[in-house]
């Protein structure tokens, strides 16, 4: 059983910079492919980004692509999502998810492969 935690959300400014952390237990992190994914008030869960065991491959969503940067410590079991440049439109709930995948390069942007969430964290991003 792998519990996750996430922390680092607030309010910010547009244009201003978040980095979201995601705390592992319970598990071999180094196993686990992890992913960003948010939530907007009456909106469907949504993918952000993920990356590989390795740290090797990463992938994002259009919409943040050159704004957003995730990236993973396995020896601190954490894993970070770094936030630039943010908009309105990224106000939300952002979780973080650990999907089990062995394979070198392994990623999903697809919420039903994630094995465990976190909680979340809210961004709230001021006009």
């Amino acid at each position: 059983q792998v519990q996750l935690v996430e922390s680092g959300g607030g309010l910010v400014q547009a244009g201003g910079s978040l980095r979201l952390s995601c705390a592992a237990s319970g598990g071999h992190f180094s196993s686990y492919s992890m992913g960003w994914f948010r939530q907007a008030p009456g909106k469907e869960r949504e993918f952000v980004s993920t990356i590989s065991w390795s740290g090797d491959n990463t992938y994002y969503t259009d919409s943040v692509k050159g704004r957003f940067t995730i990236s993973r410590d396995n020896a601190k079991n954490t894993v970070f999502l770094h936030m630039n440049s943010l908009k309105p439109e990224d106000t939300a709930v952002y979780r973080c998810a650990a999907y089990f995948c062995l394979d070198y390069g392994c990623y999903s942007t697809l919420i039903q492969d994630y094995d465990y969430w976190g909680q979340g964290t809210q961004v709230t991003v001021s006009s």
